[in-house]
């Protein structure tokens, strides 16, 4: 009896033994062995994640197919108005108000391009500029006295250009000089505070000919 019960333990103890493969298992043995250790929260827990995971995944499809119906039904966005004047200002520019005055009658009512030509004669002296006051008398047709302001005619020549660059982005066809101002501008002291220097302010508008004649004929009315 004594040993049955002896050759029954052992058999026993073989069998709680482990054998090598399970001490070093292959891959798909772990991976059945994680399996079998996974307990059912965590399998919740995973198809919990799915779920979100494909509800958020839902949610940015239907924003986007949203966002591209939108993009879609926008209507098209006005055109902008075409600009029917081109402005040109410039502040304390060394120069004569009373010259720029009398430069800014003599522009006045022409054409761009013609009253850079007439301003370019004047720097060579070919042509002078009207001027009022006890003034030399010039050469001319209808002219009593003028003066030949060489410094203003070339700052007006730089303005009138940067306004032709204006209408011509404005799309102004046949640009027409409507306004041209000349005032005081802050003139600063000079050296030793004797003598105070010249500075003008300068506004150049200009319009269409066609825009003109229509402000002309309102006007009447």
């Amino acid at each position: 009896m004594l040993a049955l019960q002896k050759g029954l333990n052992t058999s026993q103890r073989n069998k709680n033994k482990m054998t090598e493969k399970q001490y070093a298992p292959t891959k798909k043995e772990k991976k059945l062995i994680k399996k079998s250790v996974e307990t059912p929260v965590k399998k919740e827990e995973i198809k919990r994640e799915t779920k979100e995971f494909n509800k958020n995944k839902e949610k940015k499809e239907e924003k986007k197919s949203e966002k591209e119906t939108e993009k879609k039904v926008k209507p098209k966005e006005e055109k902008k108005k075409r600009k029917t004047i081109a402005i040109v200002n410039a502040y304390n520019i060394p120069i004569s108000t009373k010259h720029s005055a009398a430069v800014c009658r003599f522009i006045k009512g022409k054409k761009i391009r013609d009253a850079i030509s007439d301003l370019e004669q004047v720097v060579t002296l070919k042509k002078s500029v009207p001027m009022k006051g006890e003034i030399p008398h010039r050469k001319g047709k209808g002219l009593m006295s003028g003066r030949f302001p060489k410094k203003a005619s070339e700052r007006f020549i730089k303005l009138l250009k940067s306004a032709s660059t204006n209408a011509i982005h404005n799309e102004i066809e046949n640009p027409i000089i409507t306004e041209a101002v000349a005032n005081i501008g802050a003139r600063p002291w000079g050296k030793f505070g004797q003598v105070r220097k010249k500075r003008t302010h300068i506004k150049i508008v200009v319009k269409s000919k066609s825009d003109k004649q229509e402000d002309k004929t309102k006007n009447k009315k």
